[in-house]
């Protein structure tokens, strides 16, 4: 790399905000870092989400869309903190993107030359006001359905009986056509709101959204990682599946080829898309060779942090397991993926995360941010000597309805004290029980990594190691965007030089570690867990009463 290569970003459009982390590329250090919490932030609120959910309120049970013009302005908001905090915009070399899995935005026929207008064609001299108002009539539809849908449930039935059952469509896809994959919501929009299908030229996932957004281009490719969670890849082949296309949307207005004809082309998450807009190069200070990358999911970003197994402690838990030879899970409980380096990988994801926490929190009056309280509960609770489950969203790992109330199956008293370490045993030993049988996880002695914001507990970090019986580095709390900066600095190698690709990888990964702590499973607290008619055994016997 040449000397202006120096740094590389890395985006994170989450749920809940939008961070980066700018990278030494050469040290390998974290030289910035910043995070704006939507529901925080006075820039990015009055966009009509809720406070606590962060979803524009639903119309039916299990809808979750937020408003696509909050991303539009977050970046925004991003960047002029960048500015006022000195940093050299004009080192950047490239600039990486995660996305929240599943969520999309659909785009108006007038989408292509607003984007492109963001270039600044000679003779507009001064860039808009905003991205908002750049674009304020590109959406066609005025919601981005995310990962957090649940309401699509005869969709995904009939998509899977077209297709041949639940087998056929786990050999095709990697997947067993979760609710929340991208494809059930574009047929729902078809049939409830046919005008807004119609007027959609373009569907781009929000970890397409915001490269579009830098390199000006709306029809940039979607990388094969996140095109997993659209329900519509051939997960060996890595192309749009034309059974599912048509299982789809045969008797949807245009049939298959309408749908087809409103996704991108499907490319490697390393792919340079373009040289970031003029736009941002004006009110910014960006260099006009800052290349953008085609960004990928949040949990493949994340997954390019760890050589092996990863477990992601955000929104939702997430447990990833690599799969050198692309192996699938028949069983559907996991889904088969690819990490924004290419490495295909099974992904078990648990929806009530970390934001359930704060929920949990806040139900017992406490700042959804009081993790004082919530570590000294964690303390004062022996591991696994309290048995609660809480679904307040329909669970996906392992599958379940949801439930507003707390289902509490031991003697103690319903406080926060006994609520909030009986939550994270049960979910993390659910995560753990379920996603081990996959791919022969049950049984390593090697250390797994972990981030996320709750990997911040230390609390929590001694009940992982104790779950998985695994020593548990933490590699820190902004996985998804450091995952995306180092795959940056990956990118920026020419793809013939796939050794070189490694080395770097490698490097950047090892840098990480060096300041990483690691968490030893205390032998008592295993023995609680695992022990014959133990915590982990009441649990799974608990919840599969529960659930049947």
């Amino acid at each position: 790399m040449s000397p202006a290569d120096r740094t590389t970003l890395g985006l994170d459009a989450s749920t809940q905000s939008l961070s980066a982390v700018l990278l030494n590329v050469d040290t390998g250090t974290v030289i910035w870092q910043r995070s704006l919490a939507y529901r925080d932030d006075p820039r990015l609120v009055g966009f009509g989400f809720e406070h606590d959910t962060l979803i524009l309120p639903p119309r039916e049970p299990g809808e979750a869309e937020q408003p696509p013009r909050l991303f539009l302005a977050a970046l925004d908001a991003l960047f002029d903190e960048m500015k006022a905090a000195g940093v050299d915009t004009a080192a950047i070399a490239a600039i990486n993107t995660s996305g929240q899995q599943h969520g999309h935005v659909y785009l108006k026929d007038n989408a292509p030359a607003a984007f492109q207008a963001l270039r600044m064609p000679d003779g507009m001299q001064k860039p808009p006001a905003s991205l908002t108002t750049a674009l304020a009539d590109v959406f066609a539809y005025g919601g981005a359905p995310i990962w957090k849908t649940a309401n699509t449930a005869a969709e995904a039935e009939l998509i899977r009986a077209r297709i041949g059952g639940s087998a056929a469509l786990i050999a095709r896809t990697g997947s067993d056509m979760p609710l929340r994959s991208s494809v059930l919501a574009h047929r729902k929009l078809a049939l409830r709101y046919p005008a807004a299908y119609a007027a959609t030229r373009h569907i781009v996932q929000i970890s397409s959204l915001i490269p579009a957004l830098l390199a000006g281009n709306c029809a940039i490719p979607l990388d094969f990682g996140n095109a997993c969670g659209t329900g519509l890849m051939n997960y060996k082949q890595r192309t749009w599946d034309e059974a599912l296309l048509d299982a789809a949307a045969r008797d949807l207005p245009g049939g298959r080829s309408a749908l087809a004809d409103k996704l991108p082309a499907i490319a490697h998450p390393l792919t340079i898309v373009g040289r970031i807009a003029a736009y941002f190069q004006k009110k910014y200070g960006f260099h006009p060779d800052c290349r953008i990358i085609a960004g990928s999911g949040d949990n493949p970003q994340s997954k390019v942090l760890a050589s092996d197994s990863l477990l992601s402690l955000g929104t939702s838990f997430v447990y990833m397991i690599p799969t050198p030879g692309g192996e699938v899970d028949p069983s559907g409980e996991a889904n088969a993926m690819y990490d924004a380096l290419g490495r295909p990988f099974n992904l078990a994801c648990r929806t009530n995360g970390a934001l359930t926490l704060d929920r949990m929190r806040k139900l017992h009056g406490l700042n959804a941010k009081d993790y004082a309280t919530s570590e000294a509960a964690l303390a004062g609770t022996p591991p696994g000597s309290r048995l609660r489950f809480w679904h307040p969203d329909a669970e996906s790992f392992p599958a379940i309805a949801a439930n507003p109330n707390v289902v509490r199956l031991d003697s103690k008293p319903d406080d926060f004290t006994n609520d909030y370490p009986a939550i994270v045993d049960s979910a993390l030993g659910l995560v753990f029980r379920h996603g081990c049988r996959v791919g022969g996880q049950c049984h390593r002695s090697d250390p797994i990594s972990v981030c996320g914001g709750p990997s911040g507990s230390h609390e929590i970090m001694r009940r992982v190691a104790a779950i998985w019986n695994r020593p548990a580095i933490h590699i820190g709390q902004a996985g998804a965007p450091l995952g995306a900066a180092i795959a940056a600095a990956v990118a920026l190698v020419p793809e013939s030089r796939q050794e070189l690709r490694d080395e770097v990888a490698d490097s950047l990964r090892r840098a990480v570690y060096e300041s990483s702590t690691t968490v030893t499973p205390d032998p008592e607290w295993v023995h609680r867990y695992h022990a014959d008619g133990g915590f982990l055994d009441r649990l799974e016997s608990a919840f599969e009463k529960m659930r049947t």
